[in-house]
């Protein structure tokens, strides 16, 4: 067989090269349906025709795919990097990028080359002999940003502070000298968290924090009656300016003051012999992290052993991350010809980064002359980049580097899930998931009423007078009161916390709660009812979710320090709903027009009140009320901080749905059949969802069973029907006994900031995943989670 020459076979191909545009998306640092990159074994294999890149196994099926045989292939070595290297200073708050903290990542050499398939014909790059198409096009590809990079900047950089506006017409006044040390407040004997006013240099204490900690306020009570606008915190001055705490409160946020050297000469300060003695406010934050539920649940000194292999890979931190079970090959089989954009696809791909092993592998010394593994439990793990971006590109806080709450992302996740799986519910994994809640309420007229929902978890209230340590908290709060009133600060090793049991959180779910001003059908009045809830279904995987996130008085969010003492196995059959019972007599309906305007629920005028009070919106606070059923003013104004984009907002509420029919938009019509639904089906939830597409399709989901014979006048879901329907129905059920074996646990004040760290249970032992830490767990914080896991066990 005559061979045939490696140029005249790229030529003959030329017309499968493309030369990229500034619009398209290359990929070039990561494999689109493996986490195998340039410094992979294989290198990566760029697709010169669609810009998709692929690891060496796979860039084959690539080819079978869509026939493209040429590629670039990029092939990065490490260098060998002298050990006395300098380390550069960093400029940012940032890991990782130009001017941020040197995270020791070696320096690589790369390479390379055109590959042509199917017989991995090779020709070097840079050539002048290759054709210039060729070389205008891997010119373009090495030189573009890469699409990973693009979507997700795998940095962690602290909101920049901007220039105050304030800072250029400063007015200095008064001839006040300020000594180096020995500051103290001028309205009160605070010497710590201390603020140079910058206009008058009057030395004043910061802020008191929500526990009675911190200042008295007499800085920004300063800046009140003066209007004077910037303060510096004394302690944060150095030589190095940059770094020093200057707020601003009309701006009411750190900022920088580029003539700050100017403004401290003004008072006597020469900042070159000034020694940092105080925390900036980021350090602060940043410290409040750095105690004992840090160390402990990330089990910060034990001796972790490392594990490996299947099962055990660590990610890489982007900022968020989950994973499913599914076949690659029926993946390849189905995937779409941008695999980068297909949830199912990349969930194939996170799923066989995460179980198979293949990158399970101990990180390497970075000292860049060998590669001897570390010791640690630490791996190179795998980053989930593209999945993150599939998974977010609907939800525009997800889509962020910003911390974000787990259990927000975890609904996302099975929410994704549930709708990429519409049309054959039955393979929808998200399921396992999901149980039916009923509340039962009844009214003072003796008749009752019985609402049912769907969920994912199971959210829990944290009844803190239940703590079984109520003695030693009496005496830790009383010597913790001696001690603050001497000027003296509580060690992390005398802190005694509340140690709630799970049980109670679990009957305080259950227990009956009184309803105010509920509007009874049967009385033709407002009275108090009584509510209790209940499971109709018990799921394959019962997560629980533990409230500890609350608001103090004032509005103040606060985080609850607060152990729960949670069993290794739990059993909640007593918590199963009886529905309806013989004897028991529903409340009637009520006519369109009525008091209660059509069974609807009437808005708490306390509760409205309230939030009015607080400068939200008359009609928001009312459909706050009705949605949260009324239960009071934290749940009110938690759908409303949630609710505030919602497009119909503004919209009147809807005592009825007459003429509902003819306002139902055809077009709406014609994207629910596109989903895959039947146009009757589709035509029922519009109408019953106010022609919103987006809540038509949570309706269908949320009423699965629901079908075109169903009362066409129906306008409302089974939440608000006085009659039982099996919303449950088809949805896994079983016994009520649930095996522990998975905790994620939060460190941080807020949901907004701060770390989660997971637990699992496998193979008989507790294995922590922090990251790309994966390792056997000494100690498992099983009484510090935020979200725990249990699997039902089947007798």
């Amino acid at each position: 067989m005559e061979e045939i020459n490696p140029m005249e076979l790229l030529r003959s191909n030329l017309f499968r090269v493309r030369i990229p545009e500034p619009t398209n998306r290359i990929y070039k640092q990561e494999c689109c349906v493996s986490f195998d990159s340039p410094r992979s074994e294989g290198g990566l294999f760029i697709d010169m025709n669609t810009f998709l890149a692929f690891g060496k196994d796979y860039v084959d099926w690539n080819y079978e795919k869509t026939g493209n045989p040429v590629y670039l292939h990029i092939k990065q070595t490490k260098k060998l990097v002298s050990e006395d290297r300098p380390s550069k200073k960093p400029t940012l708050l940032a890991i990782g990028i130009d001017g941020g903290f040197d995270n020791n990542e070696p320096e690589y050499e790369e390479t390379h080359k055109i590959i042509i398939l199917p017989n991995y014909v090779a020709l070097p790059f840079p050539s002048v002999e290759l054709p210039e198409k060729v070389r205008l096009a891997v010119d373009a590809i090495l030189m573009a940003e890469g699409a990973e990079r693009k979507e997700q900047v795998a940095a962690w950089t602290a909101d920049k502070k901007q220039i105050s506006a304030y800072t250029m017409d400063l007015r200095q006044i008064g001839s006040v000298a300020v000594p180096p040390s020995g500051w103290k407040c001028a309205k009160c004997d605070k010497t710590e968290n201390l603020w140079l006013n910058l206009t008058d240099g009057m030395i004043l204490c910061g802020r008191r924090n929500w526990d009675g900690t911190g200042g008295n306020n007499h800085a920004i009570e300063h800046y009140k009656e003066t209007g004077y606008p910037l303060a510096v915190k004394l302690g944060t001055i150095t030589a190095d300016l940059e770094a020093a705490d200057v707020f601003s409160y009309p701006e009411d946020d750190g900022v920088i003051d580029p003539l700050l050297a100017q403004h401290l000469a003004y008072f006597g300060i020469d900042f070159s012999s000034l020694l940092k003695t105080e925390m900036t406010t980021a350090e602060r934050e940043l410290d409040q992290n750095t105690n004992f539920d840090w160390n402990r649940i990330q089990e910060s000194g034990q001796d972790v052993e490392p594990i490996f292999g299947p099962g055990y890979t660590g990610l890489v931190n982007l900022g968020n991350r989950y994973y499913v079970n599914q076949s690659l090959k029926m993946a390849f089989e189905t995937a779409p010809a941008d695999p980068t954009v297909d949830l199912n696809m990349q969930l194939t791909k996170l799923a066989h980064g995460v179980l198979s092993g293949k990158y399970s592998c101990p990180a390497s010394e970075k000292d860049g002359a060998a590669e001897t593994p570390i010791t640690d439990a630490k791996q190179e793990g795998i980053p989930p980049r593209m999945f993150k971006a599939v998974i977010a590109a609907s939800h525009p806080e997800f889509s962020t580097m910003r911390q974000q709450d787990a259990l927000e992302f975890f609904l996302h996740f099975l929410d994704q899930v549930e709708r990429s799986n519409a049309v054959k519910p039955e393979l929808d994994p998200s399921r396992s998931f999901k149980f039916g809640v009923e509340e039962r309420i009844l009214c003072s007229s003796g008749k009752v009423a019985y609402n049912k929902r769907l969920d994912y978890i199971l959210s829990l209230n944290i009844p803190l007078h239940e703590a079984t340590n109520k003695e030693e908290l009496e005496a830790f709060h009383k010597t913790k009161a001696e001690k603050i009133s001497e000027g003296k600060d509580v060690s992390s090793d005398e802190i005694v916390r509340p140690r709630v049991p799970l049980e109670a959180c679990l009957a305080n779910f259950a227990a009956p709660e009184a309803i105010p001003d509920f509007y009874s059908s049967a009385l033709k009045a407002k009275t108090t009812a009584i509510k209790t809830a209940g499971l109709t279904s018990f799921p394959d995987y019962l997560v629980l979710h533990m409230r500890k996130f609350v608001m103090e008085a004032g509005w103040v969010p606060k985080k609850l320090d607060v152990y729960i003492d949670v069993p290794d196995i739990i059993d909640i059959s007593h918590m199963r709903s009886k529905g309806l019972q013989p004897g028991e007599e529903l409340l009637p309906e009520d006519a369109l027009g009525g008091e209660a305007g059509s069974s609807q629920p009437v808005a708490n005028e306390k509760i409205v009140a309230q939030l009015v009070s607080m400068g939200f919106n008359q009609l928001h606070c009312q459909k706050a009320a009705i949605n949260t059923l009324n239960d009071g003013v934290e749940e009110a104004m938690n759908w409303l901080l949630s609710h505030m984009d919602d497009p119909d907002i503004d919209a009147p509420i809807s005592h009825g749905a007459q003429g509902a029919e003819a306002s139902i938009d055809q077009s709406a019509v014609d994207t629910l059949i596109s989903f895959g639904f039947q146009e009757e089906i589709a035509r029922m939830a519009l109408k019953a969802s106010g022609g919103d597409i987006e809540k038509a399709t949570d309706w269908i989901f949320s009423n699965p069973h629901a079908s075109a014979s169903s009362n066409a006048d129906a306008t409302t879901t089974t939440i608000s029907s006085n009659v039982p329907t099996p919303v449950d129905a088809g949805l896994p059920d079983g016994g009520g006994k649930y095996r522990l074996f998975g905790i994620v646990s939060h460190i941080g004040t807020s949901t907004q900031c701060g770390h989660y760290v997971a637990h699992i249970l496998k193979d008989g032992r507790w294995v922590i995943f922090n990251d790309n830490k994966v390792g056997a767990s000494i100690n498992p914080p099983k009484d510090m989670g935020y979200l725990y896991f249990f699997e039902r066990i089947n007798s």
